[in-house]
């Protein structure tokens, strides 16, 4: 409740210092009236005039200060207020008092929407100190937030040179400088309007609205079981789901405590990207646009509802909280700084005072006895070796600092040449895989000669059985055709002898092409074993990188002899020349 109660005040203290036309503090209490009236209207707390009037009846006439007004708001107002009213119309009426008044008369590139928006966000970034700034870090998370949302790169180095434009006595900016710095696009270089609007209500609708995720997905009716395309809305503790996203026409609205849990689902009924949600009495079949949406909507609903287990505020409002405690950290450690170097600066001029109380003992012990001057030199001897022992401490601590950062400083260049080493391996491994590749290429060309030369040797032996069935034909016919057979005989035999010379040739081609394929066998094995290398080498440093595997090949024809090594459209060109040969003799 105090948390709440922090953020009220922030929006309040705009309206009350607006209020203040003459800046000396005060408000009329006619307007502190409709002020406390419209606070209970949109906080929808109980309004009762009669405890106003009785609070400042010693007062009926001057102008109430802040301070005096601040009494009567946390007992009668804030101490009342319960987390049901509308925050952004209790913005909106704070907005409207004091907007007039501070909002810069010159062009803006965001709309008046947008700068509501901005003073917001800004109440909510701001310091818990008055008056209100936004200091650097916060103003730098900021903009960082806008340019991510509009798709822009960040400019740390112009930053930076904004932020040495701080005048030395300010800490930050208010509400009204970080709405010109962002209305006057110096950080939104060439972005349009709507594109700089669009990254303001997506910012404020993270940081103000805690809408953690938004999208379109597809929902299963619980009773039709017909699916539905809806704009569902994730907060901390719910999911809202619309027909749109203008957010107009509400459908329904699924309640997440630590009970509730998501489960993925297989593929069914033609959806695909399909995940549960379980609650308590429901369970809600959603369908996501791909497997990334998929995986992103379960990923911030189980964060959502390990945080609801936890009990932990929306990861943004945490995140402000641990960077305003590490400022409070860094402010306390600065505090404590100062307060050592005071305290070694009053020790050091202590130690002078010392010193110079010694210089004049000395001085008036010059002429006292012998005795005494030696117990002079030797308490000057004391405070010298002590000095000395410091001094060497000191020495030797900075030593050991010098040898911390040699230390890191071996570490980074160890780091930064395993890297490297890294790089060469995976420049090597892409080598070994081309030869890989290279190899099977060569290997399926071998393959494919080697089909060519058996599929011709086959054909020959099939030409040369005709051939031999056609001669016997040939002799068993009647003897008066018996010469004009011989002399086709004589013609077949000479074309036989020359078939038979083309297959002893075409043998002979298909040993060299089987002696081409062992040899080209032994360079893909080659390759294989120092891919397999190279693999293993990777896999003992990182086990990151994933080795591309050769492609399955498309179906071939099967001959008699193995797979072929050419295309039905080649085998019918060669049945074709054979034919015609075949007709010529």
């Amino acid at each position: 409740m105090g948390g709440l109660k922090d953020e009220l005040l922030k929006a309040i203290w705009h309206a009350f210092t607006a209020l203040d036309l003459d800046r000396s503090g005060k408000v009329s209490k006619s307007q502190l009236k409709v002020l406390s009236h419209n606070l209970c209207t949109v906080l929808k707390v109980p309004h009762d005039p009669v405890a106003l009037e009785e609070h400042f009846r010693d007062d009926d006439e001057g102008p109430v200060s802040n301070q005096g007004y601040m009494p009567y708001l946390n007992k009668f107002i804030l101490e009342k207020v319960q987390d049901n009213f509308d925050k952004i119309e209790f913005n909106r009426m704070c907005w409207t008092l004091c907007v007039k008044k501070n909002l810069t008369k010159n062009p803006l590139l965001i709309t008046e929407d947008d700068a509501f928006k901005v003073w917001v966000i800004f109440n909510f970034l701001s310091e818990d100190k008055y008056p209100l700034i936004i200091v650097p870090e916060e103003i730098e998370y900021l903009l960082k937030k806008l340019t991510e949302a509009m798709g822009g790169g960040w400019q740390q180095e112009e930053f930076e040179h904004y932020k040495i434009g701080f005048e030395d006595s300010k800490d930050g900016l208010s509400a009204w400088e970080l709405i010109e710095l962002i209305g006057n696009g110096q950080f939104s270089k060439g972005m349009d309007r709507q594109t700089v609007s669009m990254a303001v209500n997506e910012v404020f609708n993270e940081l103000i609205l805690d809408v953690l995720k938004q999208g379109y997905m597809m929902k299963k009716g619980h009773k039709r079981k017909n699916w539905t395309e809806r704009w569902f809305v994730l907060k901390p503790n719910i999911i809202s789901y619309y027909v749109s996203e203008d957010l107009k026409d509400k459908k329904g609205d699924i309640l997440l405590d630590e009970n509730c849990c998501v489960e993925s689902l297989p593929d069914k009924d033609g959806k695909k990207c399909l995940f549960l949600i379980k609650c308590f009495d429901k369970t809600f079949e959603i369908s996501a646009s791909d497997k990334k949406k998929k995986q992103e909507w379960i990923q911030a609903i189980h964060s959502t509802i390990h945080l609801l287990k936890l009990g932990s505020p929306p990861p943004h409002k945490e995140a402000r909280q641990r960077r305003k405690e590490l400022r409070r950290k860094l402010l306390a450690e600065q505090e404590e700084l100062e307060r050592q170097m005071k305290e070694l600066q009053a020790a050091n001029e202590n130690k002078q005072q010392e010193l110079e109380s010694v210089r004049k003992k000395l001085e008036e012990a010059a002429s006292r006895a012998a005795d005494e001057e030696k117990k002079r030199l030797q308490t000057q001897v004391e405070l010298q070796t002590r000095f000395s022992t410091e001094l060497e401490r000191e020495k030797l601590i900075r030593q050991q600092m010098e040898e911390q950062v040699a230390q890191k400083s071996s570490e980074l260049e160890q780091y930064l040449q395993r890297v490297r080493e890294l790089e060469d391996m995976y420049l090597k491994l892409q080598e070994a895989l081309e030869d890989e590749r290279q190899a099977r290429q060569d290997e399926e060309t071998v393959r494919k000669l080697q089909a060519r030369l058996l599929e011709e040797e086959s054909s020959k032996r099939a030409e040369l059985e005709k051939w031999h069935v056609a001669q016997q034909q040939a002799i068993q016919t009647t003897e008066a055709e018996k010469q004009a057979l011989e002399q086709q005989r004589v013609v077949k035999e000479q074309a036989l002898q020359e078939a038979m010379a083309q297959l002893a040739q075409l043998e002979l081609e298909r040993k060299q092409a089987l002696e081409q394929y062992e040899g080209v066998k032994k360079k893909l094995e080659m390759a294989t074993n120092t891919t397999k290398s190279w693999k293993d080498k990777v896999a003992h440093h990182e086990g990151l990188i994933r080795l591309i595997e050769p492609g399955s090949k498309n179906p071939h024809l099967i001959t008699n002899w193995g797979p072929a090594a050419f295309t039905q459209a080649e085998l019918e060109e060669r049945e074709k020349s054979w034919k015609e040969k075949k007709t010529t003799e």
